[in-house]
């Protein structure tokens, strides 16, 4: 199912009968991600839910420049606090809040901003738990210290014969989530505009990252889902086939529109979902069989277009395919196309043309604020291929490498361990403890707002832009989200506006619904913004 990739995870879902228990999300609040994570399990319907029907948030923009835009703050009414706490005050109504939560496991660690910290809660803070998407907050820090804010992923194009006739041609691909179809139709148009009218061999070279393409500590349940798209380094569209579902009048079917309209040439479209009345529930799940994707589920009368969409299986190939089109539709004749895992590229191949992403602010803007699975991964291998070019597996050296850039940092090896670069996969372990020294470093650094401005605001912006809205906490919260199956986590920082910087991480792990659990946590978070400095 799915809310796609070029969206984000994280929203909560609106439906009929939705019982949060099944769910694994990567905090309801989204668009793609997620993309978001659901289970296969029920969810408003017999399929895998993979809708959390709220306001779509778009994929995130970018200034000429290529920076990430800083979300426009609305004027809103914000809640009063009920009342001042002086830290002594504050542990009392913490716990109170976290044990409503029955046989829940908590993580918990709450302290002062800066060199001279301060301790003002603590429950089980070296306990390690599952963190879901909190893992995200260790890849994007390490990622920042070691590759730098203006660090870009580069796609290039190289050939080898006499234009207008080239023996080869090459596209290299070093793992750009952000590479789009109309990106390799301007490389094309670049290609003609030098004069290149035949290719003997197209060759996408795959060979930068190595290793399986989907994390094998994934749930089976996830494969196919665009949450977890497979990780290459010929990334194209998130190695998603993405969907726009928009409701018509009740009892019509669903218009569902190609998001990358060159796929409607290789992939075949069974629309069943309907148009429902605003008494119906709402939920949407698409799948693939074969070179069929299918649409179910059902959207209400006048509400808004909804992303779904399903992971592509064959991403190197689907890269190549599209590619091969564009050189043909600028009339770049090609004989034969392949693809490459393990072939080096030849030394009379010369460089013809290129494409970069944008730069790592605004990838880290889109991994944190929306919680995208992709962006994750892809972070991960990269961090791996730079510590060991040789690796057969850049997934288990980018872990290697978070630790290594992030124990620099002084954030303690044994507090937590990954196995992957998003926090998909439930053998992820981690700490409060870990969590908060390594926001804490990162507020040390000189690019410390660039890693900020990559986490959601409270109420204001990307996966809790629907939380914390009208209370105290609204625009002073920067924080990542985390939710899958069992799995409530938020960590970040807290601006009191009468008591100084704080940075907190609340892990829970439990079978309680995560609405229950996340009750729990935005009632600790709000109590954080009613501290102030006390005397004596």
């Amino acid at each position: 199912m799915n809310i796609l990739g070029k969206w984000g995870h994280d929203r909560a879902l609106t439906c009929n009968n939705f019982d949060e228990r099944s769910v694994k999300v990567d905090e309801l609040p989204f668009r793609i991600a997620a993309p978001m994570k659901s289970a296969r399990s029920a969810r408003c319907s017999h399929t895998a839910l993979a809708v959390f029907l709220t306001a779509t948030t778009v994929f995130f923009s970018l200034t000429p420049s290529g920076s990430a835009k800083a979300p426009v703050k609305q004027p809103v009414k914000v809640a009063q606090a009920p009342g001042t706490l002086c830290p002594a005050q504050l542990a009392a109504p913490i716990n109170r809040s976290l044990d409503r939560v029955s046989g829940g496991r908590w993580s918990v660690l709450v302290q002062t901003q800066g060199a001279a910290r301060q301790t003002l809660f603590a429950r089980n803070p070296n306990t390690l738990l599952i963190p879901a998407s909190n893992n995200k907050i260790f890849t994007t820090a390490a990622a920042l210290k070691k590759l730098g804010a203006q660090y870009r992923i580069r796609t290039t194009v190289y050939g080898s014969g006499s234009s207008p006739n080239l023996a080869t041609l090459r596209i290299v691909g070093h793992g750009d989530p952000s590479l789009t179809t109309t990106q390799l139709g301007a490389i094309a148009q670049q290609l003609s505009q030098r004069g290149i009218r035949q290719v003997t061999q197209l060759i996408g070279d795959d060979t930068y990252f190595r290793g399986a393409l989907t994390n094998p500590f994934w749930d089976a349940e996830d494969a196919g889902q665009a949450y977890a798209a497979p990780i290459n380094g010929l990334i194209l569209n998130q190695n998603i086939i993405g969907l726009t579902a928009v409701p018509r009048q009740v009892g019509q079917s669903l218009q569902v529109k190609w998001d990358d309209p060159t796929d409607a040439n290789d992939w075949r479209l069974n629309n069943q979902g309907v148009t429902v009345s605003a008494s119906g529930g709402e939920f949407l799940d698409a799948d693939r069989v074969g070179s069929t994707i299918r649409v179910t589920g059902q959207l209400r009368a006048g509400s808004a277009s909804e992303l779904i969409g399903v992971a592509i299986p064959n991403p190197g190939n689907y890269l190549v395919k599209k590619f091969r089109d564009m050189l043909t539709s600028n009339k770049i004749g090609v004989t034969n196309s392949t693809l490459v895992k393990f072939t080096p590229a030849r030394a009379d191949e010369v460089e013809l043309a290129a494409v970069e992403s944008p730069p790592l602010s605004s990838l880290l803007f889109e991994t944190n604020q929306e919680s995208n699975n992709t962006y994750a991964e892809v972070l991960l291998k990269t961090l791996g291929q730079k510590q060991n070019p040789a690796s057969q597996n850049t997934t288990e050296s980018g872990t290697i490498a978070v630790k290594s850039i992030l124990s620099d940092l002084g954030v303690k090896a044994d507090r937590y361990s990954m196995v992957d670069g998003s926090g998909l996969a439930d053998r992820n372990r981690a700490s409060a403890q870990a969590f908060v020294e390594t926001l804490q470093a990162m507020t040390q650094i000189p690019e410390a707002s660039v890693f900020r401005r990559s986490l959601a605001v409270s109420g204001v912006s990307g996966t809790l832009k629907n939380r914390f809205r009208n209370t105290p906490a609204q625009g002073i919260v920067a924080a990542k989200t985390g939710t899958i199956t069992g799995v409530v986590a938020l960590s970040g920082y807290v601006t009191p506006p009468n008591y100084p910087p704080l940075v907190f991480s609340v892990i829970a792990n439990s079978g309680a619904s995560a609405g229950t659990v996340r009750s729990s946590v935005d009632d600790l978070v709000i109590l954080l913004t009613r501290l102030r400095s006390c005397g004596g």
